[in-house]
């Protein structure tokens, strides 16, 4: 197949599409374009050829999601359109005119994650897999439950009574509770009470036997509310979760940035409500309690009828259960590694390195740190840390290598959004062992992937340099699909240095050799090739952009992008997740197609390819990896990288294996509609649908000997035209 051919049977033809093309409605609104991708993340949970439990999964993912969504992103407009602020965003919607339309949309998603959740709850019992309600309960379950609530829940309960001696008490973000109206039996005296359902808890408590059968918590908590109130009988309850805004809020001269992320991480968890989550039969009074306790409004609520909380059903993704879960994958060490016994400063010695995660195990960039952390010849370490575990592998090698004497540079991220407070244990866990550790600039953060060793060879210094386009977390790297490229390159690591002593120093980096860097120039170097490549198109040359992203908002690019588009140039975009460019709109974007991959991992990595004047894939395609997507936080607040591939092998395996099969890829991908719509590419029937994920699971990738190349993937080579 020709990429011709390709494209024209996944994408569709050019449209009339009636919008003004110099006006913001040329954008698409970056909320309901990601409201969007996290409607196809839902779809994957209806999907009958995901394994059963993969697609309760999903399901809890797009739960997850949401509610993050809201406590951000929705507690931001709605801060605006309180203050009165009117000024429109990139597609002209002002906050107010937006929140209306998400709610309207996370309404319509809430309806549907109920709906693929009662479809999943049938089909899981079918499997052996029940979540029961205590009208299921046998007398024996009964007896074994009320041992187990006297046993490991009653310590930890903390029942409130709602009278004007006890006021409604403060619930955090993602507080989860229970409203009871009580009656005691003896003189029929009404009492209103509040249970917080104790979040150390397991959401689904398994009851005994062979069969996997669950109940939620809330339900024993219900079952034995007779406990915790003796004499009280129930007239009447309803469950409720709270979500608050959780952005932070910095002084702009903060003396210590540590101490003041820590009270600000104090003041999110009392951020206003944005959200309230309350079943859907709540007795009328218990409603109003609660409304006028938080305090919220009837626009704020959302009335649930089915299960409050479907991000906690990731509980009753079992591993005991692999029949109902993605067949097991173990993830390649590069055959160039095991032929140096492992040692990954050999390895690299012999030319660049790149490894495409999690196809091939991220355990190399842990043993790239460990090896160093142990080598008597490495006098430095410097490292970037945005998110990593809470028990990281890289931090230990980190430590030990400062312990042992060794130079050690570490840059934590303080702003990494939801792991503010990780970040500041492994920052003092860093200086305890002697680590030099800075954190970058107040009003930007460091969201690079940078990691450099500096190893004495002879009577010289060799700096040995990591850029990944992925955080240094050794447990989403294994679900994350990134790129790691290691290198000893002289230019790249006089660059890497540089940028350090940028992070560290303020010392802003001139003559960058091989690397553009955000805010500095990262933007600028994008745009420029674009323009380059919209020059060969006016001059009749062969066009061509690849680029593969998480988020594609940055209206400078897209304009950029409409211009070289209208210019002749043939742009297939891969956008995971938020896109404001419409593609395919006759006389605008007629040679833009973007697609949307789902599937089994996690696309993650940023990769940009430009032809250089001819047609991709080409042995002198200029090819960059990257840190950063598309969007005005990463090109203008961020410290990012734009690293330009020069190894060719590293190039081929990047153009003509990578970013080929993501072009190549049917099963699991969505096209953008002009409309902003993405809808699931299809083939005719008995058509092979080629699935990406699937393929680099079962290929070698260039980065070993002996490896898989362009011939594996569905040939995207172009025609002469």
């Amino acid at each position: 197949m020709t990429h011709a051919d390709f494209l024209a049977s996944a994408f569709p033809e050019p449209v009339a599409f009636d919008l003004d093309f110099t006006g913001p409605d040329r954008f698409v609104n970056r909320e309901l374009s990601w409201i969007g991708f996290n409607m196809r993340v839902l779809e994957e949970a209806e999907n009958p050829r995901v394994p059963l439990l993969e697609r309760l999964r999903f399901l809890s993912i797009s739960a997850t999601n949401l509610d993050e969504f809201y406590t951000v992103r929705v507690a931001g407009l709605r801060e605006l359109a309180q203050a009165g602020n009117t000024t429109p965003a990139m597609d002209g919607l002002t906050p107010a005119e937006q929140l209306r339309l998400i709610d309207s949309a996370a309404r319509d998603l809430m309806n549907r994650q109920q709906d693929a959740l009662d479809i999943l709850t049938r089909e899981m019992a079918q499997k052996g897999i029940a979540v029961l309600t205590t009208s299921d309960l046998s007398k024996d379950d009964i007896a074994f439950l009320e041992g187990f609530f006297l046993e490991q829940v009653f310590p930890v309960l903390s029942p409130l009574a709602i009278d004007p001696a006890h006021p409604f008490p403060f619930l955090p973000n993602e507080g989860f509770a229970l409203a009871l109206q009580l009656e005691r039996s003896r003189d029929k005296r009404a009492l209103r009470a509040l249970l917080p359902v104790p979040a150390q808890i397991a959401r689904f408590v398994r009851l005994p036997g062979d069969a996997y059968r669950y109940i939620p918590l809330e339900d024993l908590l219900l079952q034995f509310v007779g406990r915790l109130y003796p004499g009280y009988v129930i007239k009447g309850h309803c469950a409720f979760k709270v979500l608050r805004d959780s952005d932070l809020e910095l002084e702009d001269e903060a003396e210590d940035l540590v101490r003041e992320f820590e009270t600000a991480l104090k003041r999110r968890r009392r951020g206003e409500v944005v959200r309230l989550k309350i079943s859907a039969n709540a007795p009328t009074a218990l409603r109003k309690l609660i409304m006028d306790a938080l305090p919220v409004t009837e626009a704020e609520i959302v009335a649930v009828d089915g299960l409050i909380g479907i991000a906690d059903l990731s509980e009753l993704v079992l591993d005991e259960r692999p029949d109902l879960l993605w067949p097991t994958f173990a993830p390649r060490v590069p055959e160039r590694v095991q032929d140096h016994d492992g040692d990954m400063f050999a390895a690299i010695q012999q030319k660049d390195m790149l490894l495409h995660h999690p196809y091939e195990t991220f355990d190399m960039v842990v043993r790239f740190l460990s090896q160093a952390a142990r080598d008597p010849d490495v006098v430095a370490i410097k490292q970037t840390l945005y998110r990593t575990s809470k028990k990281s592998p890289i931090v230990e090698a980190l430590c030990e290598a400062a312990e042992d004497g060794k130079s050690v540079t570490a840059l934590v991220e303080l702003k990494a959004r939801f792991d503010e407070a990780a970040n500041i244990r492994q920052s003092r866990r860093l200086e305890r062992s002697g680590a030099h550790v800075v954190y970058g600039f107040l009003d930007l953060k460091t969201h690079a992937k940078i990691s450099t060793v500096v190893r004495r060879e002879g009577n010289r210094l060799v700096t040995y340099t990591h850029f990944g386009t992925g955080n240094y977390h050794p447990i989403t790297a294994k679900i994350y699909t990134d790129v790691s490229l290691f290198t000893c390159d002289a230019q790249l690591g006089r660059d890497a240095n540089k940028v350090f002593n940028y992070l560290s120093g303020y010392a802003q980096p001139e003559a960058l050799e091989n690397l553009s860097i955000a805010p500095i120039d990262l933007k600028s170097t994008l745009l420029a090739r674009i323009a380059e490549e919209t020059e060969y198109a006016r001059n009749g040359k062969p066009a061509t952009i690849w680029a593969k992203m998480n988020s594609l908002i940055e209206t400078d690019v897209i304009d950029a992008l409409y211009a070289a588009s209208q210019a002749g140039v043939q742009i297939s975009l891969v956008v995971r997740g938020i896109c404001g460019l419409r593609p395919g709109v006759a006389g605008l974007s007629d040679n833009i197609r973007v697609k949307s991959i789902v599937g089994r991992f996690l696309e993650h990595s940023r990769i940009v390819c430009f032809g250089g004047g001819q047609a991709l894939p080409n042995k002198k395609a200029r090819v960059y990896i990257s840190s950063a997507d598309w969007m005005g936080r990463n090109l203008k607040r961020r410290v990012e990288t734009l690293v330009e591939i020069t190894n060719n092998t590293v190039k081929a395996q990047i153009v003509s294996q990578i970013m080929a099969a993501n072009m190549a890829d049917v099963a699991q991908s969505w096209v953008m509609q002009p409309d902003g719509q993405f809808v699931r590419a299809t083939v005719a029937d008995g058509e092979f649908a080629f699935n990406c994920h699937r393929f680099f699971m079962e290929n070698p990738s260039l980065s070993g000997r002996g490896s898989a190349g362009a011939s594996d993937v569905p040939q995207l080579t172009h025609t002469d035209d």
